[in-house]
């Protein structure tokens, strides 16, 4: 296993500066912010990219994952979830499409940018629409986007929380078995995993070999805020060994987006203790 931090801490930074700073405390992987104000697709330009480019070479930093799950940079709309809508399962058909294009963008920035996957998330049950209906209608976005992804050799992983459409570890599991492609898996958050009160041993092998990135931070009382880890009550060697014993190798990335004021500090927290825990390689 590889240890990455999350871009989206550094919301008050520019993505150059959150790269720059992360591969300065140690870590070995980055994961990048898909949104504004980092790489919100629908604005970036090729030569922040070629830019971003660079910092990766010269940092020798890997990009763990593109963060596509949130849509802020889509912001100055009447909407009732601004978060994470439009999503893949909007049941406005422009709305829809528009998601869709902009994860295939993602898309393209992880092909370009050299990240093994794209995570994304259900958004949240639509009033008015059974969620049956909604669930339909993200299949059939995830079907036209599998195919796109296979494409350019990326992987995209559902990221499912408390609250959303896709929620827990069996819906998640049970979207993968229908789609039936090996293109798709999970993004896993182990700290909204713990909200909901999954055993970690369960979930990871369950969903076993689909899990192609890890989100973590610590979580206390049940609470769905993130904290730095070795803050909360999460057991992280257990939950460590158990990722270690199912095979997992890839990227463990921690995800403080609840830290804007001190991003530096809690990346520099959460290393010294997660590399305390386990020898990450």
């Amino acid at each position: 296993m590889k240890l990455s931090f999350s871009t989206n801490a550094f919301v008050r930074h520019s993505v150059f500066e959150a790269v720059e700073c992360i591969a300065a405390v140690g870590y070995s992987g980055v994961e990048l912010l898909a949104d504004a104000p980092h790489l919100y697709a629908d604005a970036i330009a090729d030569s922040d990219l070629d830019r971003l480019a660079g910092i990766l070479e010269r940092t020798s930093l890997h990009v763990a994952n593109i963060n596509a799950n949130t849509a802020m940079g889509y912001y100055g709309r009447d909407f009732w979830e601004p978060l994470f809508e439009p999503s893949l399962a909007n049941p406005d058909r422009d709305l829809r499409q528009w998601r869709i294009d902009y994860t295939r963008k993602c898309i393209d920035i992880a092909e370009r940018l050299g990240s093994p996957c794209v995570s994304v998330t259900s958004g949240r049950p639509v009033p008015g629409t059974e969620p049956n209906d909604s669930l339909e209608l993200l299949r059939q976005s995830l079907d036209v986007l599998l195919d796109y992804a296979v494409g350019k050799s990326i992987k995209i992983g559902i990221e499912y929380e408390p609250g959303l459409l896709i929620e827990k570890y069996e819906e998640v599991s049970g979207m993968i078995d229908r789609m039936d492609s090996d293109a798709l898996g999970v993004n896993l958050d182990l700290g909204h995993s713990h909200v909901l009160g999954e055993i970690p041993d369960t979930v990871i092998s369950t969903l076993s070999t689909r899990i192609f990135h890890i989100h973590v931070e610590d979580i206390r009382d049940g609470k769905h805020y993130h904290l730095v880890p070795g803050t909360g009550d999460m057991d992280f060697p257990g939950i460590f060994r158990c990722l270690s014993d199912s095979g997992f190798d890839g990227f463990v990335s921690v995800e403080l987006y609840t830290y804007p004021n001190n991003p530096r500090d809690v990346a520099e927290q959460s290393f010294s203790y997660l590399k305390e825990v386990w020898n990450f390689g």
